[in-house]
């Protein structure tokens, strides 16, 4: 069923897969190619990072089928598959165990996006502290 309804999307360096804020059109799968993120938040763009072969992109709003949260763009050539909401929803109806799968890959990207937002926020603390003891230390 998916794979009859499935779509092969290719970009070249520049082109805009998605936009923030439009309808999303289904679950999309990096295929080949480097994309990158952006969003726009409070008036300023954010890069929220990069999306590489095998990953799930926009996983969120497909499963609660509204509007994309970030704009996809191709770094470089690259191609997308994209499984239509439509199938995507017959899919869940047919077989609903597919629905809870992709729910719990969602929390796991939730969960890495947490951790590693979370260290980013430690890490520069951390070298700061250190290298300012590296300082007094020469200094005396």
């Amino acid at each position: 069923m998916l794979n009859g309804a499935a779509e092969c999307i290719s970009l070249q360096p520049g082109s805009v897969a998605f936009r923030q804020g439009d309808d999303c059109r289904g679950l999309y799968l990096v295929i080949a190619g480097d994309f990158l993120r952006k969003t726009d938040r409070l008036n300023t763009r954010v890069t929220l990072g990069s999306a590489r072969a095998g990953d799930i992109i926009e996983l969120a709003s497909a499963l609660s089928g509204t509007r994309h949260t970030y704009t996809l763009s191709a770094i470089g050539e690259g191609t997308l598959l994209l499984l239509p909401m439509r199938a995507l929803h017959s899919a869940f109806d047919e077989y609903p165990p597919l629905r809870m799968r992709l729910l719990q890959e969602l929390a796991r990207e939730v969960s890495r996006a947490y951790l590693t937002c979370c260290l980013t926020r430690v890490m520069p603390a951390r070298r700061q502290r250190s290298g300012e003891g590296n300082n007094e230390t020469a200094a005396s």
